[in-house]
């Protein structure tokens, strides 16, 4: 069985820093793709980025780019997700999963984390 824990999530100001934290059990995340997502009240799930294997192998959405970072630890089998900067139009709820190939589309992956709430506010 494969399970997807985060933490991480809370309150923050605007330009402020944020990281998530994503643990995977049952499955390694060396030999999987590791991704983002969030989704916003009244809005579809959106993608944020995702890791592929090995370096260099990194999508992020545009929303994100020069923000947000995507990093894992292989031997904690942990992935991250390093949020600077963050404005107001980041508040969402934010999920961890993985996927088999990389993909940006959500339904491309087939396990998930529990999501963790991220609010962005003065």
């Amino acid at each position: 069985q494969v399970l997807l824990t985060e933490s991480g999530g809370g309150l923050v100001q605007p330009g402020g820093s944020l990281r998530l934290s994503c643990e995977v059990s049952g499955r390694h995340i060396r030999s999987a793709v590791v991704g983002w997502f969030r989704q916003a009240p009244e809005k579809e799930r959106e993608f944020v980025g995702a890791r592929g294997w090995g370096p260099g192998n990194t999508v992020v959405a545009e929303s994100v780019e020069g923000r947000f970072t995507i990093s894992v630890d292989n031997a904690k089998n942990t992935m991250y997700l390093q949020m600077d900067s963050l404005k107001f139009e980041d508040t969402a709820i934010y999920y961890c999963a993985t996927a088999r190939s990389l993909t940006t589309v959500w339904r491309g992956y087939d396990y998930w984390g529990q999501g963790t709430q991220v609010t962005v506010s003065s």
